[in-house]
């Protein structure tokens, strides 16, 4: 086998594997739903609205797809007016199915689902 082949074919591996390696991470985010993309639009103005009636006021924070790690859609992180944050996790209907103190801290979820 010559030099140049050897390099052609080592090179046309190592090509390989870095596609498949690519493609396995985009099929597994895909497939898993981790998304932690922001709503806007509509989407966003009703799960504000929600989220809000659901903490008892405050501030949102921020509104994301659902990232995987509880129940729902949507996660809203919402600031109340004592201070303590918490993240509201929504269904597609803008309904809470749970809740977790965000204090980063790793600490128990407040309400892991809520069987309305």
């Amino acid at each position: 086998m010559t030099r140049n082949r050897r390099r052609a074919l080592v090179a046309g591996g190592v090509a390989a594997v870095a596609v498949l390696a690519i493609g396995g991470v985009g099929i597994a985010q895909a497939v898993s739903g981790d998304s932690e993309s922001p709503v806007t639009g509509a989407a966003a103005e009703h799960a504000k609205t929600a989220a809000l009636d659901a903490a008892g006021g405050g501030t949102v924070l921020e509104i994301e797809h659902q990232d995987g790690d509880a129940p729902g859609v949507y996660e809203a992180e919402v600031r109340r007016p004592d201070g303590s944050t918490v993240e509201i996790h929504l269904d597609g209907q803008f309904r809470q199915v749970g809740s977790t103190s965000d204090d980063d801290s790793g600490g128990e979820p407040e309400n892991e689902a809520n069987d309305d």
